[in-house]
C-alpha cells in the first residue's frame, strides 16, 4: 500500500487547513488509517485514527474538538480537517494504514506515507 499525504502549508493561528492522504490500493476500504505528526525536535505522536468504514473516529486529547478525521473510500482518501490551529500544531503530518481496527501506536501501522508540513504562525 502506498500512501501520499498532501495539503500542508502555512496558516495563521486560529485558521484552518485540510490535509489529505491518498492510497494506491483498491482494497483501501479494509484499512484503518491513522494520522501522526512530528514537530521539530520532538518525537512523532499520534493525532487521530479512523476505522476502515469511517464509522468511528479517535482523537488525541490535544486535538479533540478542533480536528476532524474522515474518509471517502470511493476516492481512496482520508482527510484531516484542522480548525482553530495553534502554533504548537506545527509539524510534519504523516498518514499510516493497517488492516483491521484502528490503533494509536505507530508501531501498529506497517504502511506509511511521506509527510506533509503544516506550519502555524502566530
Amino acid at each position: 500500500v502506498q500512501l501520499q499525504a498532501s495539503g500542508g502549508g502555512l496558516v495563521q493561528a486560529g485558521g484552518s487547513l485540510r490535509v489529505s492522504c491518498a492510497a494506491s490500493t483498491r482494497t483501501f476500504s479494509t484499512y484503518a488509517v491513522g494520522w501522526f505528526r512530528q514537530a521539530p525536535g520532538k518525537e512523532r505522536e499520534y493525532v487521530s485514527a479512523i476505522t476502515s468504514s469511517g464509522g468511528i473516529a479517535y482523537y488525541a486529547d490535544s486535538v479533540k474538538g478542533r480536528f476532524t478525521i474522515s474518509r471517502d473510500n470511493a476516492k481512496n482518501t482520508v482527510y484531516l480537517q484542522m480548525n482553530s490551529l495553534k502554533v504548537e500544531d506545527t509539524a510534519v503530518y504523516y498518514c499510516a494504514a493497517r488492516r483491521g481496527g484502528p490503533a494509536t501506536i505507530e508501531g501498529s501501522f506497517p504502511y506509511w506515507g511521506r509527510g506533509t508540513l503544516v506550519t502555524v504562525s502566530s
